[in-house]
């Protein structure tokens, strides 16, 4: 009787549907750039140290790199043509070019260790980034990871903040550095010639202009390309890790088309984005040399009449550049800017989402739980409007086996889902001890119950690490106890490392049946006193089911067990079985009772040994 979470679409534990390249997705709406900002800086203020390091070498690269046009002018003026004669203050032409040798060579030490803390900032910035939203990852609602694609939110920990990490090595360290030389640069510049000064301004507002135009078309395809993206990933994770199905059902062309479609959408979008994104360099490039023409025409006018030199006018053509640099650089920039903040705006939708609530403060805790199970006029719908229990009832005693059957999407997992909290109750209350689990710490609670899965969830680790995942603080022999408790002390010690063997991703080096052995000495370690067995011995060989169900039968001594079976079979020594039907108990008892009854279990029954699947 396997639950909907075989079902394509599906969530895990039989959750809501997930959002793939072409279901429903979630999408968070776009935050405001200047909100964004803000987050991004209190990020980058947290490494103080490093922030303030960078300013000071920013600032001795800005006072240099200003002073140099003024040397520079000092240096034209030194020659001068007095009556058609060349004069030549050797000395002075001499210092000056000295102090600008000085000048160029402290510029470019500094330069190289501003690169230095930039990189530093950026990387501890995103470390600390990183780490928050893998916390936050972890701390989200199943449901969330249910109606979201994985492969998105891979993305976003990867490709967005890899995004980030990038603009602030490069363009947020160039922003301080470019407020820093507009506001030397216009000081200089005023105490020259006030009017040379207004000249070579004067183009600003038209670059001003032309990127906040600019910016209102390039915003939201930037955005569009990072959700897009996000698209692609979740279909390649869906894709790679559900190979083995697209080739058994030859569905190779299908896959390929429609990643081409992903592809092909996400192309198209990122064509656009850097379109506008590369207008802007050329535009502000265009602005620029037309404010040097204005300078020169205008200095050369002012130096014929004596009012300034002509080393003034090669100091206001390199002080103009100056000036209008930093917006040529953030106009060339602003399409990484943009991606940047779009990246980040996924980042802190996800960190901005609702964690999941710590549970109550009851004092139940895994040692004093006698395992009295009451499920109280349960009503739940993954899906609104869909409703999959409809005033469940259920009573469990500590230490009885209850077995849980019922047609495909009958609920049957749901209620695993509902007593772990993964998802919440619509309507009613679940009761443990008499404790509502609303008002007991998750941690307790769950930490009080172990599942044993059909798919079993193995890491790329040891063996025996996998095994201590059920209390991480076990020995080396509580951990060789449990495998053998659970029978699974035979193949591991004829592994090639025995429990030092390091499984592949999924324990893809191991059958089934042996992935589901572990499972099951994991829940012996981990000594819970209520036990769920969900679909635990669908998928293997007879034989491997025996020791399975050994392993079982002392695993399920002194505990409140759940058992939703696949096969009838292996229910019939329960304490008493339960039937969903509708979304309502519809009969309980035991095997002989609920056969006699010839009602529903009886109708599942006589299907399954007619060959047909439950």
């Amino acid at each position: 009787m396997p639950e909907p979470r075989g079902m394509p679409g599906r969530g895990p534990m039989g959750g809501p549907p997930r959002g793939g390249p072409h279901g429903p997705m979630v999408r968070e709406k776009p935050k405001n750039a200047a909100g964004t900002l803000k987050r991004l800086v209190i990020y980058i203020g947290k490494n103080k140290y490093l922030l303030m390091g960078l300013l000071v070498v920013m600032l001795a690269v800005t006072l240099l790199s200003l002073a140099g046009p003024a040397l520079q002018a000092d240096a034209i003026d030194a020659i001068t043509i007095t009556d058609s004669r060349l004069q030549v203050d050797f000395q002075g032409l001499f210092k000056m070019l000295v102090l600008l040798g000085i000048t160029y060579v402290l510029s470019s030490v500094f330069t190289y260790f501003q690169g230095i803390f930039a990189a530093k900032l950026s990387q501890t910035t995103v470390r600390n980034m990183r780490a928050d939203l893998f916390s936050k990852i972890e701390r989200l609602p199943i449901r969330y990871l249910d109606t979201h694609q994985h492969g998105d939110i891979m993305s976003r920990m990867t490709n967005d903040v890899e995004n980030v990490s990038n603009t602030i090595s490069q363009s947020i360290a160039s922003l301080f550095s470019s407020v820093l030389t507009i506001l030397g640069t216009l000081v200089i510049m005023l105490s020259y010639n006030p009017l040379m000064t207004l000249v070579s301004i004067v183009t600003v507002p038209l670059s001003l202009l032309a990127s906040v135009y600019m910016s209102r078309f390039m915003r939201k395809y930037f955005l569009r390309q990072q959700t897009l993206l996000g698209n692609l990933n979740g279909h390649i994770e869906e894709m790679v890790t559900g190979y083995k199905t697209v080739m058994a059902y030859g569905r190779e062309a299908r896959a390929v088309e429609e990643f081409s479609e992903i592809s092909g959408n996400l192309k198209n979008c990122s064509i656009r984005a850097q379109i506008f994104g590369g207008i802007m360099g050329p535009l502000m490039n265009f602005i620029g040399n037309f404010g040097y023409l204005l300078i020169a025409a205008v200095g050369g006018y002012m130096a014929l009449h004596g009012v300034i030199t002509v080393g003034v006018i090669q100091a206001f053509l390199i002080y103009s550049k100056q000036f209008t640099r930093p917006i040529s650089e953030v106009a060339n920039q602003y399409a990484q800017i943009l991606t940047a903040m779009a990246g980040a705006e996924r980042v802190f939708a996800v960190m901005d989402h609702p964690s999941e609530d710590a549970g109550g403060d009851a004092p139940v805790t895994p040692e004093n739980v006698r395992g009295d199970l009451s499920f109280r006029h349960i009503d739940f719908s993954y899906i609104p409007g869909e409703q999959v229990l409809k005033d469940f009832q259920l009573e469990v005693k500590s230490g009885q086996k209850i077995a849980i059957v019922g047609a495909t999407g009958s609920g049957k997992t749901t209620v695993v889902n509902l007593l772990t909290r993964f998802y919440d109750v619509d309507g009613g209350e679940i009761l443990l001890d008499g404790v509502n689990i609303r008002d007991i710490p998750k941690d307790n609670l769950r930490r009080s119950i172990a599942i044993v899965l059909q798919d079993t969830v193995l890491f790329s680790d040891t063996v025996a690490a996998n095994i201590r995942y059920g209390r991480l603080d076990a020995s080396m022999e509580e951990v060789k106890a449990a495998a053998a408790a659970a029978n699974a002390d035979l193949f591991i010690e004829q592994l090639p490392e025995g429990y030092d063997t390091v499984l592949s991703e999924s324990g893809g080096n191991l059958s089934g049946g042996q992935r589901q052995l572990l499972s099951i000495a994991r829940a012996v370690l981990a000594n819970p006193k209520i036990l769920i067995l969900d679909e635990a011995t669908s998928s293997v060989d007879t034989r491997t089911e025996m020791h399975i169900q050994q392993a079982m039968i002392a695993l399920m001594q002194n505990r409140t067990s759940l058992i939703i079976a696949h096969r009838l079979s292996t229910i019939r020594d329960a304490d008493k079985i339960i039937v969903i039907d509708g979304g309502r108990v519809a009969e309980s008892g035991s095997h002989e009772e609920l056969l006699e009854k010839k009602g529903c279990y009886y109708r599942l029954y006589q299907n399954q040994f007619a060959g047909k699947q439950i």
